[in-house]
């Protein structure tokens, strides 16, 4: 199976579009709400993936986005609380659905073994300079992990551009590209801009695609109804979030009526 035949094959079309469901701050985060409890961020999560959904999303990403400030490596409760947020939508996901722990790619995987989601996105390759302290990951360990487990069927979305944060060796993006599709064999590369909402450079993505033109290569943040056609003219797919929400704003809930607008457009340049 080629790179490009996976995406076609799990979201059912070309250039997918993968929407955001944010979980909100959870048990032993600091802004965890302990009067509204797990049933708050359950209520809220399915409100959004209804409206995501019915918006006409290809697939949707269940991820930890209020849990700042990011761990790197994530406490237990913090993958339990998830899998019982997933758990209890279950019935209601009608579309292909991944994860994503900020930022653990072994917390990741191991919360897609534990609710069948078929991909995960995160950091797999590299050390870092972020926000976060110093950022170092081990590419082996993780993808080894992930047999060990029984996850073999669930795709990996490498970030090559961590939010946040600067590769501590001066390379350059093209380089990185290259030597992570050859020695790492991901499914596809996510291109992002400097945080959540931010714009993925298209010129950037525009390089990466060409540097690696059999690869998958997903346009990671900033992508908005102004720039999705332009964005989708060079990047196999998107990851959408802040853009979906009411106003355009981080912390809102998923406005349906800007989902669909968006959807809309998407699948008439397809």
């Amino acid at each position: 199976m080629t790179k490009q035949k996976w995406t076609e094959e799990l979201f059912n079309c070309q250039k997918p579009i993968i929407a955001m469901c944010h979980c909100n701050a959870l048990p032993g985060d600091p802004y965890f709400d302990r009067k509204g409890g797990m049933k708050k961020i359950v209520d809220f999560m399915h409100k959004d993936l209804i409206a995501l959904q019915n918006g006409g999303v290809d697939a949707v990403m269940f991820s930890n986005e209020f849990s700042l400030p990011y761990m790197t490596r994530v406490d237990t409760v913090t993958v339990a609380a998830m899998a019982r947020v997933i758990g209890e939508l279950m019935d209601n996901i009608r579309v292909p659905f991944g994860v994503n722990v900020l930022w653990d790619p072994i917390a990741s995987l191991d919360l897609a073994a534990a609710t069948g989601a078929t991909f995960v996105r995160e950091i797999f390759t590299g050390v870092y300079a972020s926000d976060f302290g110093l950022w170092n990951t081990n590419c082996g360990a993780t993808v080894r992990h992930k047999h060990a487990i029984g996850a073999e069927n669930v795709k990996l979305l490498f970030n090559i551009v961590p939010e946040a944060a600067k590769y501590l060796a001066n390379r350059d993006i093209l380089d990185i590209a290259k030597s992570t599709t050859f020695n790492t064999l991901p499914d596809a590369l996510c291109v992002s801009g400097l945080t959540a909402g931010m714009q993925t450079d298209i010129q950037i993505l525009k390089k990466v695609k060409d540097s690696v033109p059999d690869m998958i290569v997903f346009a990671n943040t900033g992508v908005n109804l102004d720039n999705v056609e332009e964005t989708l003219k060079f990047a196999d797919g998107a990851v959408v979030g802040t853009t979906f929400k009411y106003d355009g704003v981080f912390e809102n809930h998923i406005d349906e009526k800007r989902v669909k607008e968006f959807m809309d457009k998407v699948k008439a340049n397809r």
